[in-house]
C-alpha cells in the first residue's frame, strides 16, 4: 500500500509531538538513525519505486529521519516495515490531515498500512482534526481498495497531478475520512477477511 508525497500539494505542518501508539501488529514511533538504511531499502524496492520515485540515502535522512514530527516508523515484530506521514494543517478553520504511507512488499497482504492509518486517524481525530485525507495514484489500486476497506471515500480524481518519469502526468485519487464517520477513528482492519 503506498501513496505519494508532494510537497507543493501538503498543507503547513503543525509539529504535535508523536507519542508512540500501537495496535496489534503495528506501532507507530518517531524515527531514528538505525532506520535510514531499512527504509531506503524498502524505497528501492520495485513495487514502493514505482509511487516513491527518487530516494537517495540524503533525501531519506532529511524528509523521514529528521521530519520526526510528521514522518512515523511503521515497526512490525520490531522491524521497520515503511512509513507514514501525517502533515496537520494549521488553520483552525480547516482541521484536516493529509496522510502518505509506503509498506516494504515483504509485509504486504497482513493489513499493515490499514492498522497504521486506522491508529494514526484515531489519534488525529483524538487531538481535534475532522478530515483526513489521502491522494494515491489512480493507477495504484491495491491502495485504493485498501483505503476504502477503511472506509475512505472517493472525492474526485485530481488531474494531472504526479509528474512521473520521463516527465508523464498522471492523475491521483482525492479521498477522505472524516470524524463524523467514525468519531474514534476507523475501525482495525479484519485480518480475517480476504484481501
Amino acid at each position: 500500500m503506498t501513496a505519494m508525497m508532494h510537497e507543493d500539494s501538503m498543507p503547513a505542518a503543525v509539529a504535535p509531538d508523536r507519542a508512540r501508539v500501537s495496535g496489534p501488529l503495528v506501532t507507530l514511533r518517531p524515527p531514528v538513525a538505525a532506520d535510514a538504511g531499512p527504509l531506503l531499502e524498502i524505497l528501492h524496492e520495485p513495487e514502493v519505486a514505482l509511487w516513491w520515485v527518487g530516494y537517495t540515502p540524503e533525501r531519506v535522512h532529511e524528509e523521514i529521519i529528521v521530519c520526526g514530527n510528521v514522518a512515523q516508523i511503521i515497526e512490525v515484530e520490531g522491524r521497520c516495515a515503511g512509513a507514514l506521514f501525517v502533515y496537520r494543517g494549521d488553520d483552525p478553520e480547516y482541521p484536516t490531515t493529509v496522510m502518505h504511507i509506503f509498506i516494504g512488499t515483504g509485509f504486504r497482504g497482513r493489513r499493515i498500512g490499514e492498522e497504521a492509518i486506522a491508529l494514526a486517524t484515531a489519534q488525529e481525530f483524538a487531538e481535534g482534526v475532522t478530515r483526513i485525507t489521502l491522494d494515491p495514484n489512480v493507477f495504484n489500486e491495491g491502495a485504493i481498495r485498501s483505503y476504502e476497506r477503511l472506509g475512505f471515500q472517493r472525492i474526485g480524481v485530481l488531474r494531472d497531478y504526479q509528474v512521473r518519469p520521463g516527465g508523464a502526468l498522471e492523475d491521483a485519487m482525492f479521498m477522505d475520512l472524516t470524524r463524523r464517520d467514525f468519531p474514534a477513528g476507523p475501525p482495525l482492519p479484519d485480518r480475517n477477511a480476504v484481501a
